[in-house]
Order: C-alpha cells, then structure tokens, then sequence
C-alpha cells in the first residue's frame, strides 16, 4: 500500500505578528514549523504502514528551505520525500496551489501508485481547508474532510471506512482506493521519532522538482497568474469591549435594561433602512 502525504511549511502562528503598514504577516518574526494539522497526517500515515505495510512518500510545495519539513516527515516515518520548489509557483492561492501539487502528484504516481492521499484539515497561516479537496478534484479522486478516526483499511477488498466529524454528529463512510481524505488533530497524538528515523532524516536528501520536471503543465495556472484571489489585507481584530455594569435598586436596573435594549432596537432599525 502506497500512502502519500502532503506537508506545508509555514510560520508559527503562536509568535508570528502582522506587519502594521503592510498587513501582511511578517513571516521573519516567526520560525517556520510543520503545519501541525499535517504532522497528524503524517503520524497516521506511520500507523498505517504499521498496521498493514506499504510504503509512505510525503510531498510539499515551497522555497528550499522547506526541506525541513520534509526531513520532519522522514523523522515521522516517511520512506521518501518530494519537494516542489520554483519561481512560478510564488504567489500561489489555493487553487493555484492544488494544481502543481496535482501535477507532481500524477509525476509520483507514474512510479509509485498511490492508493491513500492524506492532508492536514487546513494550514494554520491560511485557514481555508481548501487544498486537499482540490487535490482531490483535480485528480478525479473521492475526497472525505474532517476525518477523526480510520475505522477500517481492507486492502484486499480495496475498501477504507473512516469516521469524520460534521455540524451535528458523526458520519462512517466507505470508500474505495484511490481517495484523499483530510484529518484533526485529534485522530491521534504525535510520537517521539525513534532513533533510526531521526538519523535517516538527518542524513535524507529529498527529491527536488522544479516546474520543467512535472509533465503536462500549464504555466497559466501556476502562480499568481493561477491564482484569481487575492489577500486584500490582514489586521488583528479588536479587543471585545467591557460589558456595562448596571448601578442601583432592581427596579432601576431592570429600566436601565430596558432602555439599552430600546436603543439597540433603534439602532437595528436605522441600520436596516440604511441599507
């Protein structure tokens, strides 16, 4: 069984500040981390090559540097890691971003087919839950978001049954190999990487792909060029203002009530009018 996992780079959104002229976020005032969402992925991924074999490949999409998460897959358990790293792909938004990774996706698979594709639910920096469906989409598979916990894997039957979480509940679903599915945090906790691992990733050289390596591509779709949305600014939200005390006797108070609840009425109404 052949699993693939995508990772991102991206800053630690604990430490990370929004530039005040700019609004954007200031990426060198944080370290850059595994996505956490996606180092889940990659634990479960390790669970299952334990549980029923195979062999897991991780693939992400960023500057050189991002060889670091790749080297934290491998720690994880990864057996071999794929970075896809130009120029043209700068810029990208999600629907830009889907596409080339689609694109070394269908490279991998001529090689290694892949039965399991596993992303993280979102990244941290861009919150949109986006990429893995698209992925999905793009490369005609079946995907399952939100994913808690994989009931059953019968490789035999070429068959998956996941339990994911949605608005009101949960869901069981079945589906057949191929199909991409997107995890929480809480379908698992992250391990100590074991020795051999961490000596593997420290020595491991992932395989670096630049856009004249990925067959089949249309320039027009990478980058800024592919990307018909744009961040317009990001601001960190106010504080929430104090609630109002309310002073004297409880039929004062209860007046006091009344009055504010009467002037939020009124300002609803000049609101509505307004419009």
């Amino acid at each position: 069984m052949h699993v693939l996992v995508c990772v991102k780079q991206v800053p630690d959104t604990k430490i990370i500040k929004i530039n005040p002229k700019t609004n954007t976020l200031d990426r060198r005032s944080a370290p850059a981390i595994l996505n956490p969402y996606d180092g889940h992925a990659m634990q479960e991924a390790a669970k299952i090559k334990r549980e029923v074999g195979g062999t897991i490949s991780v693939l992400s999409m960023g500057p050189p540097q991002a060889t670091a998460v790749i080297k934290k897959s491998i720690e994880i358990g990864a057996d071999r890691g794929y970075l896809i790293s130009d120029r043209a792909f700068a810029g990208a938004d999600t629907l830009a971003t889907s596409y080339a990774l689609s694109k070394a996706i269908e490279r991998i698979a001529e090689e290694h087919p892949i039965d399991l594709i596993i992303c993280g639910k979102h990244a941290i920096d861009g919150d949109t839950g986006q990429v893995g469906p698209g992925i999905a989409r793009r490369v005609d598979i079946p995907p399952i978001t939100n994913v808690i916990e994989i009931v059953e894997i019968n490789k035999p039957e070429n068959k998956i049954i996941v339990k994911r979480k949605v608005t009101d509940g949960y869901e069981l679903i079945e589906s057949k190999f191929p199909c991409l599915i997107t995890v929480e945090k809480e379908i698992n906790d992250i391990e100590y990487a074991p020795m051999p691992n961490m000596l593997k990733a420290a020595r491991y050289e992932p395989m670096i792909w630049s856009v004249t390596d990925l067959h089949n591509v249309d320039r027009a779709q990478l980058g800024l060029k592919g990307s018909p949305t744009i961040v317009g600014k990001m601001f960190t939200p106010p504080r929430p203002e104090g609630g109002k005390k309310l002073e004297g006797t409880s039929d004062e108070q209860v007046n006091q009530l009344v009055d504010l609840l009467m002037e939020q009425k009124h300002l609803f109404q000049y609101s509505q009018s307004h419009k």
